[in-house]
């Protein structure tokens, strides 16, 4: 539920703080005073585009952030750990913030987070039904989402899905094969030829740095023997070698000990320093040993090396590269000579998966057309409240291509008048007959995914002039079904109609005043007479009547009851 919402410079919003509570919350005002800004702001906490447009002239940034309640649901709980959150005395703090250049950034309690993120949480804070809705029912696709999320079918769909993308998957695989394989098999006899170029080289990892190394020493022997005899006299073998100069040294301080006992630990550690040139001297001894001037070797390791340039011009820069590229060729002449096997393996998977599919996707069928039973029933007794008792709702099926969400299309038809035949949606020609069946589809729709998939849960539902294009007595059901439906969740709604704004649980204006030259929307709760007043506004525009008052007063207390 949202408890509160605060707005920042956000078109002719300078600032503004409102408090939302349980129930039906409903804002009216004049025609363009900016009523529609608290649903479009609302709209970007859960994970709506921003725009630079929507930031107010002359400001730097604009900011929209909301308290919600936490929702209970264990998948709330999971979305949140997943992405590292922690929900603090039981609400959760959304923000937004739009620059003037555009960009955008989104936070939860304070944290960065992406818009995506807001646009997942969302679907356990609440739902924006608006005009633009109203359009999208038009559309197959949305008809089908809805009557998919009225079912509960994510768990089939996600099967039905899974199994058909493995059998594209194999049909791709196929093609692959048959598209391919004269050409690979024209080019067989290179892969053979490059293989066993590679293979008869029998290269090792590391061998050209190797034998670089040895090309050095070799070419080099004279100057490393002149260098490291140079170093071993130095350390050992002269009569001035480091090592007899420390031998002196630790004799000189054990006679020194013998007087004076404190120098005993710098004795002590000297004997690793002996230890240590001890070890060198012998080492180089053994490398002076080793050096001996080796033409012929020499020679061997200039013409591998050659070789190994050979290879690395045709097939890669490094050892490593060529013996990968060998690899990989090996591979593609296994494929050619495996394509056969393969074929006949793919032809049998997709066999398979083709039969899994039809299964899966006729118990999807089956589990659709149950719900859209039940969806009929459930629509038609919304719409006999919303005064269209005499409506007929249907779901029309008919069969299509296979695709990830099945084998059905689909269509909403309905009959706004006894004896006509049933047709699609865009057909209706009353805005407001399309307006109450809009409103009628979304309540099914979330009585039955709100009760029945999440639990009884209290979200915010938001309704952007549902009631559009309807007045009178069919206002009047249409204020009653909102006020139904306010009683399971947190309903916000805009609307132009006094005779809904009577079920009003909590009242606000929403007004343009003029301050210091500039235009400035505000959004204020109404209570007692200033609620009476507004409604009298609504039923006889600016010219209040005591008619107007009295009939107000009595649309408030119809409502209450």
């Amino acid at each position: 539920m949202l408890v509160e919402l605060v707005v920042e410079n956000y078109a002719v919003v300078e600032r503004l703080r409102v408090g939302f509570h349980k129930g039906l919350n409903l804002l009216t005002g004049e025609t363009g005073s900016g009523k529609s800004i608290v649903v479009d702001a609302l709209g970007l906490l859960y994970g709506g585009r921003a725009s630079a447009d929507m930031v107010r002239t002359g400001a730097e940034r604009a900011r929209i952030a909301g308290i919600f309640e936490a929702p209970s649901e264990p998948g709330f709980r999971e979305l949140m750990e997943r992405n590292g959150m922690e929900v603090e005395d039981g609400e959760l703090l959304v923000e937004r913030e739009i620059q003037a250049s555009g960009k955008s950034r989104a936070f939860l309690g304070s944290r960065p987070v992406t818009a995506a993120l807001l646009k997942e949480l969302s679907t356990y804070l609440g739902d924006i039904h608006g005009q633009h809705e109203q359009q999208e029912l038009f559309r197959a696709e949305s008809q089908l989402e809805m009557l998919d999320s009225f079912a509960s079918a994510e768990t089939r769909l996600g099967d039905v899905e899974n199994i058909f993308l493995a059998w594209q998957q194999c049909n791709r695989e196929l093609e692959d094969i048959d598209t391919g394989e004269q050409e690979k098999l024209r080019l067989a006899d290179l892969w053979s030829f490059q293989k066993k170029e590679i293979d008869l080289a029998g290269l090792r990892r590391g061998e050209d740095a190797d034998l670089e190394n040895e090309r050095r020493v070799l070419g080099n022997v004279a100057r490393l023997q002149e260098q490291a005899g140079g170093a071993y006299d130095a350390l050992y073998e002269s009569p001035s070698a480091a090592l007899a100069q420390l031998r002196q040294a630790r004799r000189k301080l054990e006679e020194l000990c013998r007087i004076d006992a404190t120098m005993q630990e710098t004795v002590e550690s000297l004997r690793p320093a002996e230890i240590a040139l001890e070890e060198a001297a012998h080492t180089l001894q053994h490398y002076l040993g080793g050096l001996e001037s080796d033409p012929k070797r020499l020679d061997q390791v200039e013409a591998r090396l050659s070789e190994i340039d050979k290879l690395k011009r045709k097939y890669g820069a490094s050892v490593e590269e060529v013996l990968a590229f060998g690899a990989e060729v090996n591979q593609k002449l296994e494929a050619v000579e495996t394509a056969g096997e393969r074929r006949a393996k793919l032809s049998q998977e997709r066999e398979s998966l083709a039969e899994k599919y039809g299964q899966a996707a006729a118990g999807l069928t089956r589990l659709r057309q149950e719900a859209a039973l039940l969806l009929e029933k459930s629509v038609q007794a919304e719409l006999g409240s919303l005064a269209m008792e005499g409506c007929l709702f249907r779901v029309e099926f008919s069969g299509g291509d296979w695709s990830a969400r099945g084998v059905d299309r689909l269509r909403f038809l309905i009959s706004a008048n006894r004896g006509e035949e049933p047709k699609a949606l865009d057909k209706i020609a009353s805005g407001g007959e399309l307006s109450r069946v809009a409103l009628a589809l979304k309540t099914s729709t979330m009585s039955r995914t709100g009760e029945g998939r999440r639990g009884k849960v209290a979200r915010t539902l938001v309704f952007d002039e549902v009631d559009a294009g309807i007045g009178g007595g069919t206002a009047e059901a249409v204020g009653r079904r909102l006020k139904k439906l306010a009683g399971a969740s947190q309903l916000l709604c805009v609307t132009h109609l006094p005779q809904v704004a009577g079920f009003a649980d909590h009242h606000y204006q929403v007004e343009k005043v003029e301050v210091d030259g500039r235009t400035m929307a505000t959004v204020r709760k109404l209570e007692g007479e200033e609620r009476t007043r507004e409604i009298g506004r609504m039923l006889s525009g600016q010219k209040m009547t005591p008619e107007a008052l009295k009939q107000a007063e009595q649309l408030i207390k119809m409502g209450s009851k």
